[in-house]
């Protein structure tokens, strides 16, 4: 198990020595010690990762994808062990983790075959008296930060678009997952990534470290995945040298059931698009808007396919559904439950932490939510899902718009004409018609509103590590 900063191509101590625990939430127990860098550590990533980048963008596309070729095979045969330290250091269940693992290695094969699909223009001017050549180059060092509920998946869907343009990377991994990470990048260690391109440095300093790096003039690309709250943060912070940025950030997901939707068919979606990750995802459906005829029927059936899934420690492949990631993750969610029960919610199953060793919440379901509740306006990440019922088309559409977020929303209908027309009304980046789950590394994954800017996946993600260049010329 690698525990150190990774810089042009060493594992080496935190300048220091200092470190900080992983915990492992399903016991609470001390995973490792990781080493956590400091300021010096920052400045020596940089200059290794700037020089390597000047070299890295001069290679070939065909050797770019070769690289993150052979990386996908590598990766992809050790496919069971990414997924059990995604489930040490973050508890999910372990379908779970092998669900990610697969999607965070698909993103290497993807760009493999998109790095060398790099287009770009040639037009005739509308005057005649030029040509209009327009190219795409490396923007340049790219600082990459990713999440704890993704550890594996958003350090890949980052990484492979980013050195498949020709940038360097300096990877900041959460501090609760830091190893998963670390062992990714060990793995393109082997597959033949140069020593620079890819660095990786936990720390538990995570503001003060990313805030160096936006205020080095080499750094030029920022890709962040957070909350909206660190995201504002970061965007004030990269407008002091004109970072170019990709946020994917906070969502408070909708998931719209009709009167004519096929409703176990509704239910099965809403178990994938709430419980993929036990609910800690920022694609998690949020908040169930179900009309009023159908309303009994899916509660019922959607309480009992949430009271029956098996809760415990993520590496007893018999559980659905692991810990939360921590202590603070327990607390907000039952801030958030709390609230709404005092305004009159009834739990279906659940709603009430676990008194257990670990950070375990039971699958919940609330009914008859008030629509003044918490638990609507602020992401859940949690197993919890809010009903609230409607009666009208209009009604449903304007509930699922009324929240500064816009990642995605679910819809499910039996009228495909009347989904794709609210479908086209919904505010959200990403919209899962009768499908409970939209990821895939050839979709352009992304927000509008407050959930973002930029897309990650598809030939956009590539396009977002990449400038393009005019030339004007005669010939």
């Amino acid at each position: 198990m690698k525990t150190s900063l990774y810089i042009g191509g060493q594992w080496k101590d935190a300048s220091d020595g200092s470190s900080f625990p992983v915990i492992d939430p399903s016991n609470e127990q001390i995973l490792a010690e990781v080493a956590s860098a400091t300021s010096v550590d920052v400045n020596e990533a940089i200059d290794v990762a700037y020089k390597a980048g000047k070299e890295w963008a001069k290679t070939s596309p065909r050797e770019r994808a070769d690289i993150l070729m052979r990386s996908w095979e590598l990766l992809n045969q050790r496919k069971q062990e990414i997924a059990e330290y995604i489930v040490k250091e973050n508890g999910k269940a372990l379908p779970d983790a092998l669900s990610e693992a697969g999607y965070a290695i698909e993103f290497y094969r993807w760009y493999a075959e998109e790095t060398v699909r790099n287009y770009g223009e040639i037009l005739n001017s509308p005057s005649g008296d030029k040509k209009i050549m327009a190219i795409r180059q490396p923007i340049g060092l790219s600082v990459l930060v990713t999440p704890w509920n993704y550890p594996a998946a958003m350090a890949t869907r980052k990484i492979a678009p980013a050195i498949g343009a020709g940038c360097s990377v300096i990877l900041k991994p959460a501090s609760d997952t830091p190893l998963t990470a670390l062992l990714i990048a060990d793995i393109m260690e082997q597959a033949g990534v140069p020593a620079g391109v890819v660095n990786v440095l936990p720390s538990r300093s995570s503001g003060a470290v990313v805030s160096q790096m936006l205020h080095d003039s080499r750094v030029r690309k920022l890709s962040f995945t957070g909350s909206t709250e660190v995201g504002r943060i970061l965007l004030r912070e990269a407008s002091d040298c004109i970072v170019n940025c990709s946020m994917e950030l906070g969502g408070n997901a909708p998931f719209l059931v009709f009167d004519d939707a096929d409703i176990n068919d509704a239910v099965a979606g809403a178990m994938i698009a709430k419980m993929r990750n036990g609910g800690e995802a920022c694609t998690a459906a949020n908040r169930f808007y179900v009309h009023k005829k159908v309303a009994n029927e899916f509660s019922e059936k959607f309480a009992a396919a949430m009271q029956a899934l098996k809760v415990g420690p993520g590496l007893d492949p018999t559980v659905q559904l692991g810990p939360m990631v921590n202590a603070q993750a327990i607390a907000d969610i039952s801030r958030l439950v709390n609230d709404a029960k005092d305004k009159g919610a009834e739990p279906l199953c659940g709603g009430e932490p676990i008194d257990a060793v670990g950070f375990y919440y039971p699958p919940t379901v609330l009914a008859k939510v008030n629509k003044d509740c918490s638990i609507l306006k602020e992401e859940i990440f949690g197993p919890v899902a809010p009903i609230v019922t409607f009666e009208d088309d209009d009604e449903a559409i304007h509930a699922a718009n009324d929240t500064e977020y816009g990642l995605i929303s679910y819809l499910y209908t039996s009228n495909l004409s009347r989904g794709l027309k609210v479908s086209e009304k919904l505010d959200a980046g990403m919209i899962g018609l009768n499908r409970g789950m939209v990821s895939d590394p050839a979709a352009p994954f992304g927000g509008v509103k407050q959930s973002g800017l930029g897309r990650e996946g598809s030939h956009d993600g590539l396009h977002e590590y990449m400038e393009k260049k005019y030339i004007s010329l005669n010939w």
